[in-house]
């Protein structure tokens, strides 16, 4: 275990310990739940149980494991599918709570565990926790996600996605409308000065350039179609918020917990729709899409509601 001190943001006043730590840290809430019940978070020294509702500004200390494995542990992921597999790559539709590889902090499922049990090999080359991984979708993110299996497959993809050659489509859900309905955000993109855990729009920060266009509008809320040009950690969540319309239940960036609340939400409503690439040994050129879960149509279904 090591000590870690986290200052409790605006987005999580007034919620449950469980569930604001879970994604503050990337653990799973059974998992916070756990370190609650062994006094590992505390607030002004005092041990908190995981229903303690938080404070925007509180300090938490937390005892967090220690990282995981280097190397992707085989686990079974339920509902994560393959949409298509060849000897050089292998997509996937990825659920939200499953992070694209082990890292340090996260104790939950990702996809290069599942893939491994699955027996679907990847390519050995990157780090070793995340082999294979050219492109990466964030825990909370669902959607349509790929792997290169072979070593060339590996090295043309990553070129791909460098030089901004692969299309990537999503939709997000954000409050409110707009205006305009079609548009470009280019903003760049660094890590927050005093929140690590966040990104933010800062001064030298890396070029980011987000293209949307309302597809529908309703009560309090519209679904977009983004197009990214760059590909930067938590791009379309930092730059919707920064135009005052973060994704619904996005509480990291600022969404309206009574928003969240009505529609069930614990994530972000983001959703890699759809993913165009040239294969990268056959040259073809091949789409993938992945339809909306469950838990995203329920969201839509009630803010459609006059």
């Amino acid at each position: 275990m090591s000590l870690r001190l986290l200052l409790v943001p605006d987005g999580f006043d007034g919620d449950r310990l469980d569930s604001a730590l879970a994604r503050m840290t990337g653990l799973s809430r059974s998992r916070v739940g756990e370190l609650c019940g062994a006094g590992g978070v505390r607030r002004d020294g005092e041990a908190l149980t995981k229903s303690a509702r938080l404070r925007a500004g509180d300090l938490l200390e937390v005892d967090l494991p220690d990282p995981r494995p280097a190397e992707p542990v085989p686990t079974p992921v339920e509902g994560m599918e393959l949409l298509y597999e060849d000897e050089d790559i292998v997509v996937v539709d990825k659920p939200a709570g499953v992070a694209a590889h082990p890292s340090m902090g996260w104790d939950g499922p990702d996809v290069l565990g599942a893939l491994k049990a699955m027996r679907v090999r990847v390519a050995t080359s990157g780090a070793s926790e995340r082999q294979g991984i050219v492109s990466r979708l964030d825990v909370g993110t669902s959607g349509v996600m790929i792997v290169a299996k072979g070593e060339r497959a590996y090295s043309v993809l990553k070129r791909a996605f460098r030089e901004h050659t692969v299309d990537k489509v999503y939709h997000a859900l954000v409050q409110g409308h707009l205006d305009p309905s079609s548009g470009t955000i280019d903003a760049p993109i660094g890590r927050h000065p005093s929140r690590e855990w966040k990104m933010a729009i800062i001064e030298g920060g890396r070029e980011s350039i987000t293209h949307y266009d309302v597809i529908e509008a309703m009560p309090g809320a519209c679904l977009a179609e983004i197009h990214l040009e760059t590909g930067r950690t938590h791009q379309i969540r930092v730059h919707m918020a920064a135009v005052g319309h973060p994704c619904v239940g996005d509480a990291t960036y600022g969404a309206d917990p009574a928003m969240s609340v009505r529609t069930g939400l614990i994530r972000q409503w983001l959703h890699a729709r759809e993913l165009g690439i040239t294969h990268p040994i056959t040259g073809e050129r091949m789409v993938f899409t992945s339809d909306y879960p469950s838990d995203l149509i329920h969201a839509l279904d009630v803010l459609r509601l006059p």
